[in-house]
């Protein structure tokens, strides 16, 4: 399969890319992405074919069904990360809390977030493809607070790559924070920046788009790749447990092969609302994809009006804040799937020297075939937390922004599944609060909710608080590329 650029060709790169390229170097011509030409089919023969499968196996297939260039034996490798999760069998627990709402948990890895399920396996082929051809390559990294754990746990130590990870300082919390800053392999570089993530992500692409920063690593030996969601090798891993989660509600009988279910995304940066696209593009019986949303609203407000409107705007700080994002990379891949390179050009144009464009009317009826947005203020997800933990289940802030869309954006009452995100450990003085338990910081929180509510702390989790910060240096923007080639 081949990948092909969202703004179209700008007459230096190829105009078609294998897959091992399109991780490797991940930008395509104006600033725009990859995506893949064509899509395989995950109808009814595909699923009922893998009722029965295992993660791993499903995995397995849904990335030989996009005829990736990549080795069986190089899969097996990255897949065999999902052996580190908390259950090796079941890396991906789909729980029933409602009589037709299911909570897929997410967060079972190594960094106990979403990011793990495509990051771990990630870094494994992308390190490999980088020792075969003997090239060197420097991983960036833009974090809202899961990204930049996920990225660090799966490059450490990695031959041939070092990694510098980029988070907006007080932009995410104390246990990411500390995920990031007690990390001591050599490889890895870890920088806050004075701003939001918006600020870190568009430095990122910045960098990856500065022919001065790329003739500096030339220079050097080392080749400029990235692990954020702009980056098709996260969504590739993304696509797989959406499929899982159907086939899931499938074997608890919950449905029929055929039978439609809503999806429920927290979202962001569009990563997992962009799988999820993907996969009922492919054939999953997808009745729509329900878009969640905190304050920053901006996704709503595109998808429920069709306008992408940042003029005027800013950034509220919230307690969700891996959602706390106004630029998501990912709705591009999305128009250009709907509407073409030449259309995406003009709106992403649009967006970066307006800070806004629109859809026509008939391009947001193509949106709304698939989407349904929502949003929730801190109060109403926070209220979730407590009336769910009264049934006995526990979860974050992100996963609770689900619960509006859950209760007010279905117009049919089929089987739902809800995204959980991040486990409960990296938020809890929210949660404390909302429980109105006093917590003067995270370890008192973690402590509090652990042995109120039988909640189990991690040890990955719990051993942060005795860990030495390493990385402490906090930057301008305009100080990072600097600070990159210091490290390097």
């Amino acid at each position: 399969m081949k990948f092909i650029e969202t703004r179209g060709n700008d007459g230096k790169k190829s105009k078609e890319v294998a897959f091992s390229e399109a991780i490797l170097s991940p930008m395509a011509s104006f600033g725009g992405l990859y995506s893949p030409k064509s899509l395989p089919d995950f109808g009814e023969e595909f699923l009922k074919a893998h009722l029965n499968s295992s993660y791993k196996e499903l995995a397995k297939d849904v990335l030989k069904a996009f005829e990736i260039d990549i080795e069986d034996e190089l899969i097996d490798e990255a897949l065999a990360r999902y052996d580190e999760f908390d259950d090796p069998d079941n890396p991906v627990p789909v729980v029933k809390v409602k009589d037709d709402l299911y909570i897929s948990e997410l967060y079972h890895g190594p960094t106990r977030a979403f990011k793990d399920m495509a990051l771990q396996p990630f870094g494994v082929i992308l390190s490999k493809l980088a020792q075969k051809r003997g090239e060197n390559y420097l991983i960036m990294a833009a974090t809202s607070g899961d990204t930049g754990p996920a990225t660090l746990e799966t490059f450490k130590n990695r031959p041939n790559i070092k990694v510098c990870c980029l988070y907006p300082d007080g932009g995410t919390s104390d246990v990411q924070r500390l995920q990031m800053v007690t990390e001591d392999a050599p490889n890895l570089k870890v920088i806050g920046v004075k701003g939001n993530f918006d600020d870190t992500q568009e430095a990122l692409k910045s960098l990856l788009a500065s022919d001065e920063f790329n003739k500096t690593l030339s220079e050097r030996g080392i080749k400029l790749s990235a692990a954020n969601s702009v980056n098709f090798g996260r969504i590739i891993f993304q696509t797989v447990y959406h499929i899982h989660s159907y086939l899931a509600l499938a074997r608890e009988g919950a449905i029929e092969i055929g039978d439609k279910i809503y999806l429920i995304v927290p979202s962001g940066n569009f990563g997992n609302a962009l799988g999820a696209y993907y996969v009922k593009k492919a054939g999953v019986p997808i009745e729509k994809i329900l878009i969640a949303s905190n304050s920053n609203n901006i996704l709503t407000e595109f998808i429920e009006e069709g306008r992408y409107d940042l003029r005027d705007r800013e950034l509220i700080k919230t307690k969700s804040p891996a959602m706390d994002i106004l630029k998501s990379s990912n709705v591009e891949r999305v128009l250009f799937d709907k509407f073409g390179a030449q259309r995406t050009k003009e709106m992403m144009e649009s967006l970066n020297k307006n800070g806004y464009y629109e859809l026509t009317q008939d391009e947001l009826k193509e949106i709304q075939s698939d989407f349904a947005a929502v949003y929730s203020d801190d109060e109403e997800a926070m209220g979730e937390i407590v009336k769910f933990l009264k049934d006995g289940y526990l979860m974050d802030p992100h996963t609770a922004t689900c619960i509006k869309a859950y209760r007010e954006k279905r117009e049919k009452m089929l089987p739902t599944v809800a995204y959980s995100t991040a486990e409960w450990t990296k938020f809890s003085p929210s949660i404390a609060e909302a429980l109105g338990l006093e917590a003067k910081n995270d370890k008192m929180a973690l402590n509090l909710i652990s042995s109120q509510f039988n909640a189990k702390i991690p040890d990955k989790i719990a051993s942060l608080f005795t860990k030495k910060a390493i990385h402490v240096k906090i930057v301008e923007k305009h100080d990072i590329m600097q600070e990159m080639i210091d490290f390097l």
